[in-house]
């Protein structure tokens, strides 16, 4: 008899129990969760829950609140002023001073489609098929080169016309070389996988410094505007460095209209726009700094084609802008060549 009790008490708890979480059941109708959304596009947000089971609903996007609801009916968000990526919607559905949290995302695009610049190569430069290219500068008549792989890393000076290493420092065997710029009379140049920058005399290659990666684990890509440094780390986010003291001071992150720019690699900054190499893919895009709209794509493709490259040639890598002459650089790494490159558009 006792255990027929303690049967039928248990079928009792968990019948209630299931009414129970029946009622309480919560969760967003729209938008669906991942959803692309142009910027300047309103979004609906609208909850399941069941009436009377709740007093109010709090709205919020990336924590900030937005508006509260005494019923489940509609909200719409606008998204002009929004920084584009994902954003997190949460409904907290209060029931006196309890609540229960929901949430879902949406990722917000730009809506303008990329210009797709064409281009003619203007002249060709012979380059060392050593020289595994993670970033390259030009700057007062020289090419300055940071070459990667472990065991074969190096800083070099080089002679333009004729390819010839002026100068050169190998790295210890521990350090995977990446991108490099230059800010006054220093070097930067990243690693890759160390998590360290190193900062070096640009005239003498005396190594000046060395300081740490903070939110970004990797080093890819560096370039400087006159003010800031931005670094790439292999992911669509590109971080602002102070240019005295190396520190991130913020991000932005890439998108064009069809999604994220992931992987970028070798920057360059050209008037008033960052040029990203995106790595495996033969293409150059061209970011606004200020928003991480990617503007315009510059496509390879037919620059230097994979039957006719020498056979050590691997990717498209390396940028380099003379600010003088106003010529484009590109080049690969263990490529034989450096093609100029003259660009038709309003960028250049």
């Amino acid at each position: 008899m006792k255990r027929v009790i303690i049967v039928l008490f248990i079928s009792v708890l968990f019948i209630a129990a299931c009414k129970t979480q029946k009622s309480s059941s919560v969760y967003f109708l729209s938008p669906e969760e991942g959803r692309s959304v142009p910027r300047g596009q309103n979004v609906t947000l609208k909850i399941d829950a069941e009436s009377g089971s709740f007093d109010s609903i709090a709205y919020l996007l990336d924590t900030v609140f937005i508006t509260s609801r005494k019923d489940t009916s509609s909200v719409s968000v606008q998204t002009s002023d929004l920084s584009l990526g994902i954003k997190v919607l949460t409904a907290k559905v209060y029931e006196g001073a309890e609540y229960k949290e929901v949430t879902t995302n949406i990722v917000l695009l730009p809506t303008e489609v990329p210009v797709q610049y064409k281009y003619e190569v203007v002249n060709t430069f012979p380059h060392d098929t050593s020289a595994f290219t993670q970033g390259l500068e030009y700057h007062d008549g020289i090419f300055y080169e940071s070459d990667g792989m472990q065991g074969e890393s190096s800083l070099r000076k080089v002679d333009p016309e004729s390819g010839k290493v002026l100068k050169k420092i190998d790295m210890p065997e521990t350090i995977f070389a990446e991108g490099l710029t230059i800010v006054g009379d220093k070097l930067i140049q990243l690693t890759w996988q160390n998590q360290i920058g190193i900062v070096y005399n640009k005239d003498t290659f005396e190594k000046l410094r060395e300081f740490p990666y903070q939110a970004s684990q990797q080093g890819w890509g560096l370039c400087y505007d006159g003010k800031n440094i931005y670094k790439s780390d292999g992911t669509n986010r590109i971080y602002t460095l102070n240019k005295d003291t190396y520190l991130e001071e913020g991000y932005i992150e890439v998108y064009s209209n069809k999604g994220a720019i992931d992987s970028l690699n070798e920057l360059e900054y050209i008037n008033g726009r960052i040029y990203a190499n995106v790595w495996e893919r033969n293409t150059i895009v061209i970011i606004n700094p200020s928003t991480g709209v990617v503007e315009g794509e510059l496509d390879l493709s037919d620059l230097y084609p994979i039957e006719k490259r020498n056979p050590t040639a691997d990717v498209l890598n390396g940028i380099a802008w003379d600010a003088v002459g106003k010529r484009l650089f590109v080049t690969g790494k263990r490529w034989d060549k450096v093609f100029e490159l003259r660009v038709a558009g309003p960028k250049l």
